[in-house]
């Protein structure tokens, strides 16, 4: 098709923090025929990702990712933040991947692209082409690689005098060091510790010591630009059982606040994560819930999705839930349940992954693509408020 006028492709912004929306506008069409807008990354395993949506040109020939409705692609309806949430590894790819940012000293690259047309974009040359820059580090954060003790880590602070509030992060089973929610912490505030606690693949042989998460807890606690009563602990999957231990035996550890996201106990001082994780049953993690929440000190914010396939969050939730107000304590804890989201909720706009890859199996997660992307929005928004009211207080503007 020869076009009288260039379209154009406008991006707003082309630079922005990963949790931020950005608006795709194109100009310049003729009215009333059909496009296609395409993403387009390359991981940092060298795999293509793309998501894409089918539209119509209005009668000024434009079109418009928030404002108009996709009616084919990885996604339909009106899904403004479509073309990353609904990002999947392109036809030929390996099986089971997942994306996760390594470098978070370097930005996302995604290319948003319009086609012609609402079949075999892949084989086209686009119309138009943007690269957008998508960052887990806000300008000024500085990140600092752990060099004391035996705790391995990152450390990542707000730009700054502070005195800032402290976050010790901590991911799952998978192991390895994690930095990118850790950066997106200190961007927006708060001093984080990414912490691992072993490496990947040294699951079945892992026997961490206790006092190594007490040691990272008062690595962040006590750093000069830490204000050391108020710092709170974000787990995730397994992290999110040792996250609840240290909050509820801990002797050391006073935590201001807890995040828990698809929850779980199976940790204890008595027995290794290892033994605990791979022995995992629901009733044994229902009792050891019974056993220790009532100890809980602190404000709590559980994120549970209904369609977790990996262990029933929502189920110990509820039980943490009755303890809880058997003990005159349910006050403290603050409870979001999302149907038909799985069990990896992660920052917005990251791409679902009902299964993929995990130590030498293909581990289904859970949650459908819709439910489970909106989830992903809506949880980091009360994450962040939680964090900021318990955190900040009064203390922020």
């Amino acid at each position: 098709m020869l076009y009288a006028v260039a379209p154009i492709l406008c991006v707003q912004p082309t630079r922005a923090l990963v949790d931020e929306k950005f608006k795709v506008l194109v100009k310049n069409l003729p009215p009333g025929r059909p496009f296609t807008v395409r993403s387009l990354h390359l991981s940092e395993d060298k795999d293509y990702w793309e998501a894409y949506g089918h539209y119509v040109s209005d009668h000024q020939g434009e079109l418009s990712v928030r404002d108009d409705l996709s009616f084919g692609g990885t996604y339909t309806g009106r899904e403004p933040m479509g073309l990353l949430c609904t990002m999947c590894p392109i036809p030929g790819s390996r099986p089971g991947l997942r994306l996760r940012k390594k470098d978070v000293t370097t930005p996302m690259l995604v290319t948003i692209s319009v086609y012609s047309g609402h079949e075999d974009h892949r084989d086209q040359t686009p119309l138009a082409s943007v690269v957008t820059e998508r960052w887990y580090m806000a300008p000024g954060v500085q990140r600092f690689p752990l060099q004391q003790s035996e705790v391995r880590g990152t450390l990542f602070v707000p730009p700054g005098p502070g005195p800032f509030p402290g976050m010790l992060d901590m991911w799952g089973g998978g192991g390895g060091l994690l930095e990118y929610r850790g950066a997106l912490l200190a961007s927006h505030g708060y001093a984080c510790l990414s912490l691992e606690y072993f490496k990947p693949g040294e699951l079945e042989t892992a026997n961490q010591q206790y006092s190594y998460f007490e040691t990272a807890f008062n690595i962040i606690k006590d750093h000069p630009q830490v204000n050391p009563d108020r710092v709170g602990i974000f787990g995730l999957s397994l992290g999110s059982a040792v996250t609840l231990n240290l909050a509820t035996e801990s002797a050391i550890v006073e935590p201001r606040c807890v995040v828990c996201v698809s929850s779980n106990n199976i940790f204890s001082r008595d027995m290794s994560i290892v033994t605990a994780y791979t022995n995992l049953s629901k009733y044994e993690s229902l009792l050891v819930f019974t056993l220790l929440v009532e100890k809980i000190r602190c404000p709590m914010l559980c994120i549970s999705g209904c369609d977790d396939q990996n262990w029933p969050a929502v189920e110990i939730v509820d039980n943490m839930m009755e303890t809880l107000r058997a003990a005159g304590k349910d006050h403290l804890l603050t409870r979001v349940d999302y149907p038909d989201a799985g069990h990896l909720i992660e920052p917005p706009f990251t791409p679902h992954f009902r299964s993929t890859n995990f130590l030498r199996i293909l581990m289904l997660w859970g949650g459908q693509t819709k439910p489970h992307s909106d989830a992903q929005e809506d949880s980091w928004r009360k994450i962040l408020s939680f964090l900021q009211h318990n955190l900040y207080g009064n203390d922020r503007p």
